[in-house]
């Protein structure tokens, strides 16, 4: 019990993380990989102009709780401002995808995967982005600013906001053989 306890402390405070659970746990996967992720790739259709209705991606920092093993909610939490090109997109049509990897972790550089490799697990979700109620401001601040601490610091006069991922769809590459699919009802029944 020490040894175990001993080890998920020091995952927590050295960066590592643990192993990622077997493939025929999906769901679990794509906890697993939010959670010991700390930014996606956010795709929206454009309403710029030249590129209006076209795909448009971009990097978000995210977080869905604290680090360490025992954190996790499942809900991908952005810190959005109305200045951001994405986010104008979004004001215009809220639907998006999200897709995050291990690649971004120690784990794939340890075991060699290319980033592409499946064995290199990838989620991708589908869904719309939320501004968050007053209720969940505060889950939300404590996610991204645990993981994100110089977000605090950023220019006031931005408007910042939080925002989170409404999850509909989720698609799970984490092995040879094709996506797998697994609903937000199943995501959210299991912990990471």
């Amino acid at each position: 019990m020490a040894a175990t306890l001993l080890l998920l402390v020091l995952l927590a405070v050295g960066g590592a993380i643990p192993p990622p659970p077997p493939p025929e746990e999906a769901a679990r996967m794509a906890r697993f990989v939010l959670h010991n992720c700390d930014w996606g790739a956010l795709a929206t259709l454009s309403a710029q102009e030249g590129l209006r209705g076209r795909p448009f991606a971009n990097i978000f920092s995210l977080s869905d709780g604290p680090p360490g093993p025992f954190g996790g909610s499942g809900v991908p939490y952005l810190y959005l401002t109305d200045m951001e090109i994405s986010v104008q997109d979004l004001e215009i049509n809220s639907n998006a995808s999200l897709t995050v990897s291990l690649a971004q972790t120690p784990y794939c550089k340890k075991h060699k995967y290319d980033p592409q490799n499946p064995l290199c697990a990838h989620i991708i979700f589908s869904g719309s982005i939320v501004k968050v109620n007053d209720s969940e401001a505060d889950i939300a601040k404590k996610a991204l600013f645990s993981r994100h601490p110089e977000m605090e610091s950023w220019p006031k006069d931005h408007n910042w906001f939080f925002a989170k991922f409404n999850i509909t769809n989720i698609w799970v590459l984490d092995y040879f053989g094709g996506l797998k699919i697994v609903t937000p009802e199943e995501y959210y029944s299991v912990k990471p």
